[in-house]
């Protein structure tokens, strides 16, 4: 969707800002608009997606920055009711009693893989150690190659209508789910990635964002900045809230609940022994 009129473009500024609250001067086009215009989409139809869709979505993906150029990530594509079913059980947060039903409504999920297990392949058969990738700099590596070829793929089905929503939950039963879909060792699901046709009957909505003070520095990290943004923005928060029917919760007190008490993470409390298991972080 092209953004052509100087309406149509505050209009978008203020669902992702607040009224009144975005920065000025921004520079624009229809890429920008599209970044701008991006939700996640909880709710989808059954229906397929068209030929082509999936390899586009990767060569988007591959179309990203890797580091050094060595491609260590993957990504497992998934469309078997069954399967997803499965895996849809893995990612449940028992802490809220809540399921990722998107899982099993979209007809695609994408499980981005910080994969070393190639890298690992090459350097051995080749006759050396490649004990570089047990080192943590290396998983960072794949991890954040990963995120950026997901990042890609997101931008590029949004470009074509479809509809998006990040599983970080994939995380939870992490050995579980890597034994479901056969991962190699040294490779790790990073998170998950629905893809499908959004349902109109169950639109989503774009989430305001703080203003940009609470994560812009200018050369210099300033520690006080974001306070008086943050005031700003839970009214943001609260409106948007009370729109789409999610009842009265703060930012703050969002904050507070995620960064406290593990059992919220849902077994992601026991990442470190998963990670390792599969042959990460040894050094």
């Amino acid at each position: 969707m092209s953004v052509s009129t100087d309406d149509e473009r505050h209009e978008l500024l203020e669902l992702r800002y607040g009224k009144g609250k975005a920065p000025e001067d921004l520079r624009w086009n229809d890429q920008i608009a599209g970044l701008l215009r991006h939700r996640s989409v909880r709710t989808y139809l059954p229906d397929p997606l068209p030929d082509g869709t999936l390899e586009t979505l990767v060569a988007a993906a591959q179309s990203a920055s890797t580091s050094s150029n060595l491609h260590q990530w993957s990504v497992v594509a998934v469309t078997e009711p069954e399967l997803k079913a499965k895996i849809a059980a893995t990612t449940r947060m028992d802490s809220m009693d809540l399921e990722n039903t998107q899982i099993n409504e979209a007809p695609l999920l994408l499980l981005w893989v910080a994969d070393l297990s190639r890298s690992h392949a090459i350097a051995t058969e080749s006759g050396d150690s490649g004990d570089v990738l047990e080192q943590l700099d290396t998983f960072l590596v794949a991890a954040t190659d990963a995120a950026l070829a997901a990042q890609n793929a997101t931008v590029a089905a949004e470009s074509l209508g479809l509809g998006t929503v990040y599983i970080g939950a994939a995380r939870n039963r992490a050995r579980e789910l890597a034994e479901l879909i056969g991962l190699p060792p040294l490779s790790f699901v990073s998170f998950g990635l629905v893809v499908g046709h959004p349902d109109p009957e169950r639109p989503a909505r774009i989430r305001p964002r703080p203003a940009q003070e609470l994560v812009l520095h200018r050369e210099r990290y300033d520690t006080s900045a974001w306070r008086e943004v943050v005031e700003e923005y839970e009214e943001e928060f609260r409106t948007f809230r009370d729109d789409v029917g999610l009842g009265f919760k703060t930012w703050r007190s969002s904050v507070v609940r995620m960064s406290s008490g593990v059992d919220l993470m849902d077994g992601r409390q026991n990442l470190d022994e998963t990670v390792r298991a599969r042959g990460f972080l040894a050094r």
